[in-house]
């Protein structure tokens, strides 16, 4: 059976985009639960803010890669629309192994920092604070998967309509 990088790539990129949407709807939740309790109830519970922060960092984090792959994340193509084939992709294969040497390198840091700070638990949900950390480490992983299997080519880019 021969795995396409095709089809790897999208349903990596579908899981990501599932798993980090339904965090972004759980978050979502959390802050109206938040504002629901604190302007209609007369307090919110201290858990709900720590919840949609430490959400919002993971659903951005586990989107990443799909993300990257798309051509969604910011950057400047013009040098690439400027240089000769040639050149274009050198500059290609460099922006490659950068952004996975970045993602590895930033996925084993996080995740040494993720394991020293399991002693201590978080203020308001009362947990290990390496549960919450550890979607730092999972995102710079998926990010280096997805480039991993995207390989130096060209990145996609996003243009506007002229109209």
């Amino acid at each position: 059976m021969v795995i396409s990088r095709t089809r790897v790539l999208a349903v990596s990129r579908s899981v990501s985009l599932t798993v980090a949407s339904s965090l972004l709807l759980i978050n979502l939740a959390a802050i109206l639960y938040g504002v629901f309790m604190r302007y209609l109830a007369g307090g919110a519970p201290i858990w709900t803010d720590e919840l949609a922060r430490y959400l919002i960092i993971g659903s951005v984090l586990l989107a990443a890669g799909a993300v990257w792959v798309e051509g969604g994340q910011m950057r400047v193509a013009l040098i690439e629309r400027l240089l000769p084939a040639p050149l274009c992709r050198l500059l290609n294969f460099y922006q490659w192994l950068l952004t996975l040497c970045i993602a590895i390198g930033a996925a084993i840091v996080s995740y040494r920092y993720a394991m020293s700070v399991s002693m201590f638990t978080s203020q308001g949900l009362g947990i290990s604070r390496t549960i919450p950390m550890l979607s730092v480490p999972v995102g710079f992983a998926l990010l280096a998967w997805h480039a991993l299997w995207y390989g130096p080519a060209p990145l996609k880019t996003l243009m506007e309509d002229p109209a």
